[in-house]
């Protein structure tokens, strides 16, 4: 019911080679007292405005302190909990849209059920319909948090939702990979101090909000937080710490880190053109050009292209430099300008 989605740059900011893995409030619906509300103003027309704006005010606190939510659901009950289990189950088969299609059936029969929002949100996002997985993720974070603070005001042993953290970094994962930087980071950071202890996954996406945001010292923090709870499996996002830390200034230290991930990923072009981008940053220039080499002709391409180093992987700007040094001496600049004859 919790697992957590995110996992590192979803979408279009992680590369191709990477493994994929793994949001502004809900729209409110019209108030069904509007009416009664409209038809007692006309009916003190009559009346002096003031007397009328006292009435119709009077008339909404009445309205509000008679309607009564029901308390959100930590647990699901009843058929609810049937099919949300079943919902579970096609999703750990991988028959996604099967139980999105679950989920939303979940959040119609029990619409303060936290978890049929987090999880159609989670299935949204892995058909890639973003905005609305947006919308669920505010609505269990909305739920998660009234849940919260309804703490003193209902009987002992009522359960509350306790991992408001997961939510706020799948929400956050989605803003970072949205082009939202801004909003992503203040997600991650209330989810690392919500959290309350060292967490390799949320400390690798707080390292790459961080990174987009600039903070390029602060994400060399969060990634080697990262790096030092997950040191016996490479990881992709090694890569990006290493150029964070060539950003930095830490030119050895990003080499050796990825020399790591070259071993594990020895093929990837966006490895061999960051290990190209690091022998240059060195001054071994004639083996940066082997190395960038490698690459297949057309997949270089992409190395030349500034959208694509700017804004699909985002490379830091030292590291965009460095590369241009090379990508130059191959003749690559030049030849994605002419035109290609048939």
């Amino acid at each position: 019911m919790r697992a957590r989605f995110c996992v590192v740059w979803v979408l279009p900011v992680c590369s191709a080679w990477s493994a994929m893995q793994q949001i502004v409030s809900v729209p409110q619906k019209s108030s069904p007292f509007v009416s009664r509300r409209d038809s007692l103003a006309v009916l003190v027309g009559s009346v002096a405005t003031v007397g009328a704006a006292q009435v119709v005010h009077a008339d909404e606190e009445a309205v509000a302190a008679a309607v009564v939510l029901p308390p959100v659901e930590v647990v699901a009950t009843g058929d609810a909990k049937q099919l949300f289990n079943q919902g579970r189950v096609l999703e750990m088969q991988g028959n996604i849209a099967a139980a999105q299609r679950i989920y939303a059936k979940v959040t119609k029969m029990s619409p303060r059920f936290i978890y049929a929002w987090s999880n159609l949100g989670n299935t949204q996002v892995a058909l890639g319909v973003l905005n609305p997985a947006e919308e669920s993720y505010n609505t269990a974070i909305n739920l998660c948090q009234e849940s919260i603070q309804s703490g003193d005001d209902r009987s002992f042993g009522v359960r509350r939702c306790d991992d408001l953290y997961v939510l706020l970094l799948n929400r956050g994962c989605l803003r970072l990979n949205s082009g939202r930087e801004k909003e992503a980071l203040d997600d991650l950071v209330q989810a690392s101090i919500l959290r309350g202890r060292p967490d390799a996954v949320v400390a690798q996406n707080l390292a790459r909000a961080r990174e987009l945001n600039g903070m390029y010292d602060l994400a060399d923090r969060e990634y080697n937080l990262a790096i030092s709870m997950t040191s016996n499996e490479v990881s992709p996002f090694w890569l990006r710490s290493a150029l964070v830390k060539m950003e930095t200034g830490d030119v050895k230290g990003g080499f050796d880190l990825l020399k790591r991930v070259a071993v594990r990923f020895p093929e990837a072009p966006e490895v061999r053109a960051a290990y190209a981008t690091f022998l240059v940053a060195t001054g071994d220039q004639i083996a940066a050009q082997q190395k960038y080499l490698e690459i297949p002709d057309r997949q270089r391409l992409n190395y030349v292209d500034q959208t694509y180093l700017e804004k699909t992987i985002a490379w830091p700007p030292e590291a965009r430099r460095q590369l241009a040094k090379v990508t130059s001496a191959v003749g690559d600049a030049d030849r994605a300008q002419t035109p290609t004859s048939s």
